[in-house]
């Protein structure tokens, strides 16, 4: 089966056609669920020479080993609580979210679980069987992580490939060239998780200087945190990086000067045009698509001319508004062709740590 990318489409098209095949994966999920409980309610992979229906899956429907395992749960929980599958038909419910909800249904909760999550992304019906099903708090810990050991260079050459194409000038009596570095080892992605309605375990992992800095802001701050809880030093600590920040990107200030305004044919925006387009637009993204959608990512947010700089636009008020670094490169892309390239980050870690924190404030995505 040969299927090519569709250069052909117009936008318009495009975006309907796939549209309509994500409704159709959406359909086609839930048929192979239903297929997947009445299969394994039957036990029929016995019958064709498996021991397991996870076997069966990875062998004869060539699932990967997380997919089969992910789809296997869902089917299962489809058979005790029917109506998943209409959910996950109509894509209010993803495998995802059945997921985190099946080890929490029961006949007496179910109607009422279902449709609370209907529409949910997963990070948001975690957060809902957190205040269903409240956890005790985690105890807080700093420890130090053993040392990454390097993986192990081979010191022969790398024998010749088993299947596929040579490398192009390899001969083909010849070992292939010295072997491609090692891949880093995968970075553990800090986790964020809802314990109650109002407290969530912070796991992270941080640098050895991160780790003296904590240590000193719990000494300095033992009169008003006696037990130098990590959560609470963590929590004045982001108070004041907040309003750093937030004097620094859009000028916030308890008393506001005067200010002239940005300076005719200047690119810079003045520090009361920026407070006043941050307050206005709520600090979200203020971009609306065709079909009245707003953006309202908060992340990355620039200051963007709604009349170009470029074409003669000022750094006024009316001509200011939020976007975030997608929109205000698509807006871009618009008037004036290509985009800039993005920028990126990376971190080094050392240290983890464990911390609670209540929810006074939001966190971030």
């Amino acid at each position: 089966m040969k299927i090519d990318i569709p250069h052909h489409l117009s936008d318009e098209d495009l975006e309907a056609q796939l549209k309509s095949l994500a409704r159709s994966e959406q359909e086609a999920t839930a048929r192979l669920i239903s297929r997947l409980a009445e299969f394994d309610g039957r036990r029929l992979y016995r019958a064709a020479g498996f021991s397991s229906l996870f076997n069966y899956c990875c062998e004869v429907l060539h699932l990967s080993e997380p997919a089969a395992y992910n789809r296997i749960e869902v089917a299962r929980a489809a058979r005790r609580f029917p109506d998943i599958l209409r959910m996950l038909g109509e894509g209010s419910l993803s495998l995802a979210t059945v997921r985190l909800l099946a080890t929490q249904l029961t006949a007496g909760n179910w109607q009422e679980l279902l449709p609370a999550a209907a529409g949910k992304s997963k990070r948001e019906v975690e957060q809902m069987l957190a205040g269903y099903f409240p956890r005790p708090d985690v105890p807080t810990s700093v420890r130090k992580l053993p040392a990454a050991k390097p993986p192990a260079v081979p010191s022969v050459p790398t024998p010749p490939m088993p299947y596929g194409p040579r490398p192009a000038g390899t001969a083909a009596d010849l070992p292939l060239a010295s072997p491609s570095p090692p891949l880093p080892a995968p970075v553990r992605r800090p986790v964020v998780r809802p314990l109650a309605a109002d407290r969530y375990e912070i796991r992270f992992t941080a640098t050895a200087q991160t780790r003296d800095q904590l240590r000193a802001a719990q000494d300095l701050l033992r009169h008003a945190v006696p037990t130098g809880d990590v959560g609470q030093v963590i929590d004045r600590a982001l108070t004041l990086l907040l309003e750093d920040l937030a004097r620094k990107r859009f000028g916030a200030t308890a008393r506001p000067r005067a200010s002239r305004g940005t300076a005719p044919g200047s690119r810079d925006v003045a520090a009361n045009v920026r407070r006043m387009a941050w307050s206005r637009d709520g600090g979200r993204c203020k971009f609306v698509s065709k079909n009245g959608r707003r953006c309202n990512a908060r992340a990355f947010i620039e200051f963007h001319h709604v009349e170009p700089y470029g074409a003669g636009g000022e750094g006024t008020v009316d001509n200011i508004r939020l976007l975030c670094r997608a929109h205000n490169a698509f807006e871009s892309e618009r008037f004036y062709g290509r985009g800039r390239p993005a920028k990126s980050n990376s971190s080094r870690d050392e240290f983890a740590a464990v911390a609670v924190l209540g929810a006074g404030r939001p966190l971030p995505p």
